[in-house]
């Protein structure tokens, strides 16, 4: 779009110098040459407003292909944006430009914020420029609708025979076929015409002399008859898109002035220069009743205001026909303005399209267009090496987007080699929406089990293609990918059922696994071989989930041993050095409280999660808390910036009310931690309670420790 404006900018530039060529002409031929002409040569600058038309050889195409080469010999190539372009010009010589490109790493941040910056203003000021001009257009539509319908409010048709019948005989003189209405409205000020097609002739009043009658008829049908009414509109047309431009004001102005002009002109013709006395008296006549309303831009009225008047008297009484010299004057005039608006021309469109700081494609070989191409994409390939290194995300997605299928599907293996979900992020979203890279990618993303890159592609597939996903999910039980499926499909509530039943199934297996090696439960009670447990402790072999149990009625500690493939392959008894080792990590004031609480048993959540996407949330568990149990948080996250940890009712899956919550940024030079313990105490209530670990800001990576909790109960 901001191809468009550029265009745009300079059809403006080359009209307001027509523009000053015809204002400075009207001072020396105002009186010697048609005013006729006056009127309507004002449409070549119209027309060069709104059209971009151009000739191969151009005075504004030639000014940019000197300032193009200027550049190019006298300043080295870099990636900077072009003034009003919304790509990154290419560098033509890298090794060249090697201090450019590489600048110091603490220069780089301020100088790609201004970058940053520059490109979202370039990006966006075509935006400004058509909300001003449509606010403009719709202004002045609502001005003239409100005008019309206070118009046609006080609307009297005039239905005198006599006064029918001349303006009948008026219309057949100006060569009308089409009928036209006859209205009296006393609240206007002059006789106007109004409508574009269904016109309306309305009048102050129906009390004028049959001569003022006719001319006033005839002034208006004249009007009619040109389409003044078109004209006009197309003025204001084109003054709302040109809007920042003040000549076009002035333009506007000249073309209402010269158009009452150009009409007396035309009717002067019609009735001979011996009526010019009399008809200039009809115009005096009208202005008596000047001042009870401003007519509106869209209608065209006898009379504008006094100091018009008095030159249009001043034109009438001094109206003679133009002789075969100045008529000839006028074409010599006509067809150099014409071609002064085609010589003066607009910004190349085919530079504007390329946007490129190469010569307009005009003159240019075809040849040298391909290589030019072939150069580019080097030079873009180039480009997005330097900004990826540099960390520079918007530059690089705006580079990204311009290399070649080939070149992107080998950045997006590099940055999913690196494991560099940002970059990764910015460039799937340059991709085509058709790119059988989608594919390729989720593919490798959900084999890999990399859940976060996963996720990322998923904000590009529509709701079929994540069903597909999530069914595929289901099947093979990859229950990471089924929970961040059912969120992007807004199925949480399935997701908690789901989850639920599997909760279940794997309590019942566990509990006939265990009964297998000779342990029983009884509620949250272990035994083995008949006797109660104080510590039980199941590590599975992947270290992903293990059971804590603590019941300090116990008279024996017990471990479960795993093989590779997770099976239970012994229960042995703990030694004394490993109860101490499993509870050093508690101060001595904590089991101290814990002893004196009587725990009557102890649950640890483990959390080793490779990676959460930013926002995700994990839950991690339900548990039933009451007053005096023991919660401790001991979490760690080796890359990320922002970690929650916290407890939620049961219901609340959209964390609107959080409990015991500890929620950390990551500091210079310090780890990511959430450590805390806390006491279960009024005024939170007894209940069931959600455990939940989220990302803040931004994506986590190798989230691991644990959390614990201890129900107790109290001393008697």
């Amino acid at each position: 779009m901001n191809a468009v404006l550029k265009i745009f900018l300079s059809m403006s530039f080359s009209s307001g110098l027509l523009i000053l060529a015809l204002l400075l002409g009207k001072r020396f031929l105002k009186d010697k040459i048609s005013r006729q002409w006056q009127y309507y040569i004002w449409l070549v600058v119209v027309l060069r407003l709104l059209l971009p038309f151009e000739t191969e050889v151009n005075l504004l195409g030639k000014t940019y292909q000197t300032v193009a080469q200027t550049i190019t010999h006298t300043v080295p190539q870099q990636p900077a944006l072009e003034t009003l372009g919304t790509i990154l010009a290419p560098v033509t010589d890298l090794e060249q430009n090697n201090e450019i490109l590489n600048p110091p790493v603490e220069n780089l941040t301020t100088v790609h914020l201004l970058q940053e910056i520059w490109v979202l203003l370039t990006n966006h000021v075509w935006l400004i420029w058509l909300v001003v001009a449509l606010g403009l257009l719709m202004r002045k539509v609502t001005i003239y609708q409100g005008f019309i319908r206070y118009l046609k409010a006080g609307l009297i048709p005039i239905s005198d025979l006599e006064i029918l019948d001349l303006l009948s005989i008026t219309a057949k003189q100006v060569g009308m076929q089409k009928p036209v209405e006859l209205c009296v409205n006393p609240l206007i000020s002059s006789p106007l015409l109004i409508g574009f097609f269904h016109s309306c002739i309305v009048l102050p009043s129906a009390d004028v002399s049959e001569k003022d009658l006719q001319y006033i008829v005839l002034h208006e049908l004249t009007h009619y008859k040109r389409g003044d009414i078109f004209y006009k509109w197309l003025v204001q047309i084109t003054v709302c898109l040109h809007w920042f431009n003040p000549l076009v004001y002035l333009m506007s102005r000249e073309i209402t002035k010269a158009c009452e002009f150009s009409c007396d002109e035309a009717v002067l013709t019609k009735i001979g220069t011996d009526n010019a006395q009399d008809y200039g008296k009809t115009l005096l006549d009208t202005m008596a009743a000047i001042g009870k309303y401003k007519e509106n831009l869209g209608a065209v009225t006898l009379s504008e205001n006094k100091q018009l008047l008095k030159e249009r008297l001043g034109a009438i009484m001094n109206f003679k026909k133009k002789s075969t010299t100045m008529r000839l004057l006028t074409v010599v005039l006509t067809l150099c303005v014409i071609f002064g608006a085609i010589f003066v021309g607009v910004y190349p469109v085919a530079a504007a399209t390329n946007d490129t700081t190469a010569a307009p494609s005009s003159v240019m070989s075809k040849n040298h267009t391909q290589e030019n191409i072939r150069t580019n994409r080097q030079d873009y390939a180039s480009q997005a090496e330097q900004y990826y290194k540099a960390g520079s995300l918007p530059l690089f997605q705006i580079v990204f987007s311009h290399l070649n299928e080939e070149a992107q599907e080998q950045w997006l293996k590099t940055i999913y080699a690196d494991g560099d979900f940002a970059f990764f992020s910015v460039a799937v979203r340059g991709l085509d929406t058709n790119s059988s890279l989608f594919v390729e990618l989720a593919e490798k993303a959900y084999a890999d089990e990399e859940i976060a890159f996963f996720s990322i592609l998923t904000d590009c597939m529509n709701e079929v293609e994540l069903e597909f996903w999530l069914d595929r999910a289901l099947e093979d039980g990859k229950w990471n990918f089924q929970s961040m499926l059912f969120n992007k499909l807004d199925k949480n509530h399935e997701f908690d059922e789901l989850k639920d039943e599997k909760d279940k199934e794997w309590a019942a297996a566990q509990k006939t696994e265990y009964q297998a090696v000779g342990i029983t439960m009884n509620g949250k009670d272990y035994y083995y071989q008949g006797q109660l447990v104080n510590i039980f402790l199941d590590i599975h072999a992947n270290k992903s989930f293990y059971t804590l149990n603590m019941n300090p009625v116990g008279i024996i500690n017990i471990k479960i041993t795993r093989d590779a493939d997770n099976k239970i392959t012994d229960v042995i008894y703990m030694t004394e050095s490993e109860v101490m080792e499993l509870l050093k990590d508690m101060s001595n004031d904590d089991w101290q409280k814990s002893v004196e609480d009587k725990i009557s048993h102890s649950q640890i959540i483990p959390v080793n999660l490779e990676t959460v996407v930013d926002g995700e949330i994990v839950w991690l568990g339900e548990y039933t808390l009451s007053d005096g149990d023991r919660i401790w948080y001991d979490v760690l996250a080796e890359m990320g910036n922002g970690l929650q940890v916290g407890l939620v009712k049961h219901e609340d899956i959209h964390l609107n009310t959080i409990y015991y919550c500890v929620k950390n940024l990551r500091q210079q030079d310090e780890a990511l931690k959430c450590t805390a313990n806390f006491t279960f105490k009024p005024p939170v209530e007894s209940g069931t309670y959600k455990l939940f670990l989220r990302a803040t800001d931004g994506t986590l990576e190798n989230v691991r420790g644990s959390i614990s909790i201890g129900f107790v109960t109290k001393a008697a």
